[in-house]
């Protein structure tokens, strides 16, 4: 759950193109989409909403269109610095729609949540016990995500540096959205 991916790595490209601070709400908007993937995973709605003839491709386009514009802001993003407090952070909003539209997100959680029994042969226990540690999992991962683009921060205030970071986040940030379209 926790390997690059496009909600990974856009928190880390956002904490480092706008530091850890003003980053906290689409850190939030991440945490409350993906805990929104996980219970409609835990309810059997993702399987639902996945089964809908045309509704995944379009799910993916909104995401992959969504992942290139917040690519475009982090590769277009001041160094940080002064510059960089005058542009707008990523939102919660941005987040949750990130999070909610990412197919990765769906298919890590399914393959975690459907994996193994946590209390066999106990279903309603099972399914409260996999929600709770995949919630605590959310936040750890996408905290540590988003502290480890805001730790290069220092670091990125210089110009050269600092550019060629937010360009190399927003071309990773591109990848992963082929790796997902593509499969």
């Amino acid at each position: 759950m926790g390997s690059p991916g496009p909600a990974t790595l856009s928190l880390a490209a956002t904490g480092s193109a706008f530091g850890f601070a003003r980053s906290l709400p689409y850190l939030a908007g991440i945490i409350a989409g993906t805990t929104g993937v996980l219970l409609m995973i835990a309810a059997g709605i993702g399987t639902l909403v996945l089964t809908v003839p045309g509704l995944t491709p379009v799910i993916v386009v909104l995401a992959a269109c969504y992942l290139l514009y917040l690519a475009y802001r982090i590769a277009t993003a001041p160094v940080l610095g002064e510059a960089a407090r005058e542009r707008p952070a990523p939102s919660l909003a941005g987040g949750l729609l990130l999070a909610i539209a990412n197919p990765k997100a769906f298919a890590a959680i399914g393959a975690v949540y459907g994996g193994i029994a946590v209390v066999p042969g106990h279903a309603l226990a099972d399914a409260a016990w996999k929600v709770a540690v995949l919630f605590a999992v959310i936040i750890v991962v996408n905290a540590v995500w988003l502290l480890a683009g805001a730790a290069f921060a220092t670091l990125l205030r210089q110009p050269r540096v600092g550019r060629a970071a937010n360009i190399a986040f927003a071309v990773l940030l591109v990848l992963s959205v082929a790796a997902a379209v593509l499969h």
